[in-house]
């Protein structure tokens, strides 16, 4: 991980090829990815390694049996995403250094809700008949829109062959 980068969590995340993904994107943008128990997938699951590539070795991975204890360590510089949020991820304090993703199925708990209630944001979308984005996607989005407002993009691009 290195300074300033944005710290990634997924609350019991469930879907292996996702998992595989977001662990892909936290590699490739020196993030740490914080995985709460329980999963809905065994980690030595081909599916999660085969989404990840061969930049596995490269992941800040961290695996925590509950997420109040992991909250702890960011008092007041966390973001939720939830599509029950009435602010969109682009108002997200710079300062922020967790952004935390709940479960494919279900989102996040209810007691999040309703102690973090101002600290819950939403990706927008303009179809009614889409509940929701791909967990990898809305990881994606709120990962890069923070580096790019914290000004993280400036000289460190990575150039292609």
């Amino acid at each position: 991980m290195k300074p300033g980068h944005p710290q990634i969590c997924l609350f019991q995340p469930e879907i292996p090829q996702n998992t595989g993904s977001i662990g892909r994107l936290a590699a490739g943008t020196a993030s740490r990815l914080h995985l709460i128990k329980p999963f809905g997938f065994d980690m030595s699951d081909k599916n999660v390694r085969r989404a990840g590539l061969d930049y596995w070795p490269f992941l800040d991975l961290e695996i925590h049996d509950d997420l109040e204890t992991l909250l702890a360590r960011f008092p007041g510089k966390v973001a939720f995403f939830s599509k029950f949020a009435t602010h969109d991820y682009t108002e997200i304090p710079t300062d922020t250094e967790l952004l935390v993703f709940g479960r494919e199925t279900s989102g996040l708990p209810d007691w999040v809700h309703t102690q973090y209630a101002s600290q819950l944001y939403r990706i927008p979308l303009f179809h009614t008949e889409v509940r929701s984005l791909n967990l990898a996607n809305a990881v994606s989005i709120g990962v890069y829109d923070l580096m790019r407002r914290r000004g993280l993009f400036e000289g460190n691009h990575h150039e292609h062959d």
